[in-house]
């Protein structure tokens, strides 16, 4: 069958949060089976569990936020599309501040972090939330407009356009596929980076967002070119990061999802609203389970370690 899959053990990072600035550890979990992914404010008098769902994103404003009784948890998206792109179900993340760290600005450090604890199989089917029928949601008119959509699909594949206004982002590939099994989520899409302009640095810091942020952990433009001494990862690196964005948001539905994303200028925010218009309404979805891997998509049985 398609088995859930946990850590070997337990592996941890340090680093900063990109926006807070503020100095944090992460300690990463084995799980038991149906646990899913819970972050765990182990800083506080009473360590409080924020167990990854749709509905707990409590603010979306450059990033995606977990909330539980007032107690957060900002920038889980790159963490959740590593876990997400190595198939990762059951995780207990131990957190000592209120944002995740940025580490290099990309998924491939948490990448690095779980290959490097080991990934067990579990004796449990892993739970899919396959869509059954389209849903999409809209914002903005003409050139303002943006969307997102999910359709049935027997995989999971995403199909992201962005269109930014500058020349050295117009210089590079605007819209990107990728089909989680097919293609390599480590390989194509881990190491790019999230970016930023630096005419917008003094503003962000004005709201207390991006004080950790930098040409070490992300990709800074000024009004004509990268900053970046190293230039960029992958010819088309802007609309990778969004695909890796968006894998991440997804995930915080809680289950692998079955389906076709695409996308044009959606951010955390319309992948949110995404996520919550697909579970209001009980039939455009439902939990699948694979007991024979040649019924499952077309590589989704190596995304699963042996025994």
């Amino acid at each position: 069958m398609i088995a859930q899959t946990t850590l070997k053990t337990l592996t941890r990072a340090v680093g900063v949060g990109l926006h807070g600035g503020e100095r944090v550890e992460l300690t990463l979990r084995p799980a038991a089976p149906d646990t899913g992914i819970v972050f765990r404010r182990v800083d506080l008098a009473e360590p409080v569990d924020i167990p990854v769902r749709a509905d707990a994103v409590s603010d979306t404003r450059l990033a995606s936020t977990l909330a539980r009784d007032g107690v957060r948890v900002h920038t889980v998206e790159h963490l959740m599309s590593a876990c997400a792109g190595l198939g990762i179900d059951n995780l207990c993340i131990d957190i000592t501040a209120e944002e995740v760290p940025i580490l290099d600005g990309s998924a491939a450090a948490f990448v690095y972090l779980l290959q490097s604890a080991g990934l067990q199989r579990q004796n449990a089917p892993r739970r899919f939330l396959r869509v059954k029928r389209t849903v999409e949601v809209r914002e903005g008119e003409g050139r303002h407009a943006k969307w997102a959509r999910l359709e049935p699909y027997h995989g999971f594949r995403l199909s992201f356009e962005i269109a930014f206004d500058h020349p050295a982002v117009a210089a590079t590939g605007q819209r990107v596929s990728f089909e989680l099994g097919r293609d390599s989520y480590v390989r194509d899409i881990a190491r790019a980076r999230t970016f930023g302009f630096a005419r917008d640095v003094e503003a962000m810091r004005a709201q207390g967002l991006a004080l950790g942020g930098g040409l070490d952990n992300a990709i800074v433009l000024d009004d004509v070119k990268v900053l970046n001494a190293d230039g960029l990862r992958y010819d088309d690196e802007f609309a990778k990061h969004k695909i890796l964005d968006a894998i991440g948001d997804l995930y915080l539905v809680g289950h692998p999802l079955l389906a076709a994303y695409s996308a044009y200028r959606s951010g955390h925010a319309l992948n949110n609203r995404l996520l919550r218009a697909l579970l209001a309404q009980p039939d455009a979805w439902e939990i699948v389970t694979f007991d024979d891997e040649r019924a499952a998509p077309q590589g989704f049985a190596r995304l699963v370690p042996a025994w």
